[in-house]
């Protein structure tokens, strides 16, 4: 599971991770990203896409229950138990964090890596302002991190302690070589 500030380059390390996967056990991954579902909904012009466009685009978070399901529909169109699964954008408030850690009963997931990605604010800025998404307008951008301190933190926080997870924080202002390697060292391998 992946936890960071916008930009802090989750997708890439999650992808970065799901190709060393691959090549290590030959087991395919189940990349769970929320951002995508969201950037799929508005692009398909729907009533549902047209609503989540005006959370995203000043900066608040899709409401629990349409974030819960897009990643439960993700976990059960695609999740076996002989597949990796990698969660990126998800959880990102205290609820979510509590369906998370249900699921992952469920569907019988132990051992849980949450990777935390840690980004300074000002380089978390600048990479936003480079990537050139849409949403990523200053406004956007200081919204976003406001909820990420005050509703994402907390639900990283709470799996703190907590029998079959374990937390490792990467300093994410690396090279994104670097932080792979880190990653990779974090998970044992």
């Amino acid at each position: 599971m992946f936890f960071g500030i916008v930009g802090s380059g989750k997708g890439t390390q999650g992808k970065l991770l799901m190709d060393f996967l691959k090549a290590k056990d030959g087991r395919e991954t189940v990349y769970a990203g929320t951002g995508e579902g969201f950037r799929q909904l508005i692009n398909s012009d729907s009533y549902t896409g047209n609503l989540v466009k005006e959370y995203v685009d000043c900066g608040q978070l899709v409401p629990d229950f349409l974030t819960n399901a897009i990643f439960t529909n993700i976990l059960i169109s695609q999740l076996t138990s002989k597949k990796n699964l990698i969660a990126d954008g998800y959880p990102r408030t205290v609820a979510q964090a509590e369906s998370f850690e249900a699921k992952m009963q469920f569907f019988k997931r132990e051992a849980v890596k949450i990777i935390y990605i840690e980004v300074g604010k000002k380089e978390a800025i600048k990479r936003n302002l480079l990537r050139g998404r849409q949403d990523d307008t200053p406004l956007g951008i200081e919204k976003r991190f406001d909820e990420y301190i005050n509703k994402v933190i907390p639900a990283m926080n709470y799996f703190k302690g907590k029998e079959n997870y374990t937390i490792c924080t990467i300093d994410g202002e690396q090279t994104i070589e670097n932080v792979h390697q880190d990653i990779i060292k974090s998970l044992g391998y």
